[in-house]
């Protein structure tokens, strides 16, 4: 019996002190940072080349 509980409690302590997962939660929030970060930079390039082309389109307006 008291094998059966060491080995119990040994592999209740192998899975308490188990870290695999932490690494995978870092790269998630790794990639979540950069997603949010790129998201940012290309709204922030796609409102610049909005107002280039408006700026474009209003000096051919005049132009025409």
């Amino acid at each position: 019996m008291n094998t059966v509980l060491l080995k119990l409690w040994v592999k209740h302590q192998g899975i308490i002190s188990c870290e695999e997962g932490q690494d995978l939660v870092e790269y998630a929030l790794l990639v979540s940072l950069l997603a949010l970060g790129s998201i940012t930079i290309i709204h922030g390039i796609a409102s610049s080349i909005v107002s280039s082309y408006a700026s474009i389109s209003t000096a051919l307006a005049a132009t025409v």
